[in-house]
């Protein structure tokens, strides 16, 4: 009788006694939580209840599996076993704890910061913080899961005693990856480039939508995903259009007749982006840029708040330019001059008939 009591109440103690901790645990959670409304922490925090049950209950059973007198043969496998579990547990526990810092400290220095551009800022740097130490917590749990097999620790300890030639081989092998690594934690903390910038990279325009200790994602406008290591922003140039403001100014370029009102057009043009909910109200110019033996090129400069508004007022104003100089004015769009035979005789005695044709 006794033999099954033993376990019995080892098992059940340890099983109701994590129960009862994650359940108080989870209970003073909401209470805080339901105090303090504002602070995201203790809300998030109650996701670590799982883990912490498991925690409490490998713990109580590693202490006191002696007590329940099962299998003494194997019990060297058994707190084998639990030193394992305990251990991916409570590294399971810490990263839960650690999301909800990060999470919080991001979204409450997103609620205070009147830039957007420094809340994207921390989040970067919290972003890879968590990252780097959630490869760390990684790292030390499955070293230390490795330990508790006697083999590894023979293993250790020769690989301790020519650990400086390792290190130097390791470093040389992982170059690469360590450089990304300082570049990640470079791109970071000296403000060069956050999540959801704007940026031109090789020719290519999007978002910055993720940035790890090791590489960067860049989310086009048609929805695609570049993925580009982080030592590329060190190493070589690129365009934030968000730094410093998201304010842009573009251009519009029409290629016209010489016999075009630029007057007129300028006119129409003030119009035009007087009347746009996309102009900021900044700044808008047209001008004559150029001129060849057949058009001049007139440019209409114009401001916008961000570069997703600057790409619709562009867009906007070449439509409804274009239209505009095809009802009023339809003698401005470019057309093509050609001569007749028989004017080519003609030219010779010095007389030369033109004749114009618009382009369809």
């Amino acid at each position: 009788m006794e033999n099954v009591l033993r376990p019995l109440i080892v098992f059940g103690g340890a099983l109701v006694l994590a129960f009862a901790v994650a359940w108080a645990t989870d209970r003073f959670l909401r209470r805080m939580d339901a105090r303090r409304p504002e602070t995201p922490l203790w809300g998030l925090l109650r996701r670590g209840r799982v883990p912490l049950q498991a925690v409490v209950f490998v713990a109580l059973l590693n202490g006191f599996y002696e007590y329940a007198e099962i299998a003494r043969r194997d019990q060297p496998t058994v707190n084998l076993w639990l030193h394992i579990i305990l251990i991916g547990a409570a590294a399971w526990l810490a990263l839960r704890i650690l999301a909800a810092i990060v999470e919080t400290a991001t979204a409450r220095y997103a609620g205070v910061a009147h830039d957007p551009a420094r809340a994207r800022r921390v989040k970067t740097q919290l972003t890879l913080i968590q990252r780097l130490v959630t490869a760390v917590v990684v790292v030390i749990a499955a070293s230390a899961i490795l330990l508790q097999f006697p083999a590894m620790k023979t293993l250790g300890t020769s690989m301790l005693a020519s650990a400086g030639v390792l290190g130097i081989v390791a470093g040389i092998a992982a170059q690469s990856t360590l450089g990304n690594l300082f570049a990640g934690l470079s791109i970071a903390f000296g403000d060069m480039v956050r999540i959801g910038d704007e940026v031109v990279v090789d020719g290519e325009m999007g978002t910055v939508d993720e940035i790890t200790v090791s590489y960067l994602v860049l989310r086009t406008w048609d929805e695609r995903r570049i993925t580009m290591p982080v030592s590329y922003f060190t190493s070589k140039p690129f365009e934030n259009w968000s730094r410093g403001g998201p304010q842009q100014t573009g251009t519009v370029f029409l290629q016209l007749d010489h016999s075009a009102p630029v007057k007129e057009l300028r006119a129409k043009t003030e119009e035009l982006v007087r009347a746009n909910d996309f102009w900021d109200g900044r700044s808008w110019s047209l001008v004559v840029t150029d001129t060849t033996p057949s058009t001049i090129e007139v440019r209409v400069a114009v401001s916008a708040r961000t570069s997703d508004d600057l790409w619709t007022l562009r867009c906007d104003l070449r439509e409804h330019l274009i239209g505009w100089l095809q009802r009023e004015h339809p003698s401005a769009l470019p057309r093509v001059r050609f001569a007749a035979p028989e004017d080519l005789a003609a030219s010779s005695n010095g007389h030369w008939d033109h004749q114009e044709s618009r382009l369809s």
